[in-house]
């Protein structure tokens, strides 16, 4: 079997102001952990460079592209970004992009892709929300999709956030599926809809969680093939934010339950329905600091371990 390809660059990591609160440290620690680990020597990690101005063009407006770009937002949209502008900032944003593209491809090739990053599901189409700049995930199927006439993509963000920019950029696309599992009242205050939105109560238990997960992917397995053609592929955010530790997320999952999802999403995605799989981070604050990349990297780990038993 391939090597899986893992999509990670340094440039992911950038300098913030020591109180602010986003875990930068989660993506070089996340790929300090994979490169010390058993699955060392196979995958491959590799940096895919930045996206394009044309591959930003896919899903944004050029007037908030230009803003970035030229580090001209301000006031309330920068409010709104929650991140401090920076060329640094500016790069790192599209290394991200250009990581969750190549994943995209690689998957489709292989199986299995990881981006040791993005996820970056509150980026509207004309303003970043939520510290999300580029909607990686958006512009990555709307490539992908371009390419093609007769496939559908599957989009399942089970980050503890609704991904509305996602949705927003995406809802007129027939071909993608949106799925989201989240809390109903936590952060974004407006959500925009899903095709399957499945919404909890704040502090929902893992068993609670865990329950409407396999029932709904069940219920798509058993759709795939019989109902409806299976997806060309699956995007998944993967955002430990689920975990009863973080700080934002006002979800109860243990270790445990965590890890359960991802078995869970391995089985249904790359075991029963045999669709490759594409793995984005998404969010993650644990109280811990060191927590949040092991929680990452424990989600790929479950995803090589799948791909590998097969």
């Amino acid at each position: 079997m391939a090597n899986i390809k893992c999509f990670y660059s340094d440039r992911y990591f950038i300098d913030l102001p020591s109180d602010h609160p986003f875990p930068m440290h989660k993506y070089p620690d996340a790929a300090s952990l994979l490169r010390a680990s058993r699955w060392a020597d196979r995958v491959e990690i590799i940096d895919a460079g930045l996206a394009t101005h044309e591959d930003l063009l896919l899903v944004h407006d050029p007037e908030y592209i230009a803003a970035i770009e030229d580090q001209t937002l301000s006031g309330y949209a920068l409010r709104k970004l929650g991140f401090p502008l920076s060329r640094a900032l500016t790069i790192r944003s599209r290394a991200a992009v250009a990581g969750t593209v190549a994943a995209v491809q690689a998957a489709l090739r292989d199986g299995l892709s990881i981006n040791l990053a993005g996820g970056t599901h509150h980026s509207f189409a004309d303003r970043g929300e939520g510290y999300c700049v580029y909607n990686d995930v958006a512009i990555a199927i709307k490539k992908y999709l371009a390419t093609t006439s007769d496939t559908t993509v599957l989009s399942l963000d089970l980050d503890a956030h609704q991904g509305n920019g996602t949705n927003s950029i995406l809802h007129n696309e027939p071909r993608v599926e949106s799925v989201s599992l989240h809390v109903r009242d936590n952060y974004p205050s407006r959500k925009v809809p899903s095709t399957k939105d499945i919404g909890f109560d704040r502090y929902v238990d893992g068993k609670t969680y865990l329950q409407a997960l396999e029932s709904y992917l069940s219920d798509w397995h058993l759709a795939c093939g019989t109902t409806v053609p299976p997806p060309a592929l699956v995007i998944y955010n993967a955002g430990v934010d689920v975990h009863m530790d973080d700080r934002f997320g006002q979800m109860r999952l243990t270790d445990q339950d965590v890890a359960h999802r991802e078995e869970l999403v391995m089985h249904y995605v790359m075991e029963r329905a045999g669709v490759p799989l594409v793995i984005v981070f998404g969010g993650g604050y644990n109280k811990t600091k060191a927590k949040t990349p092991l929680l990452h990297f424990r989600t790929i780990e479950a995803s090589l371990a799948c791909y590998f038993k097969n």
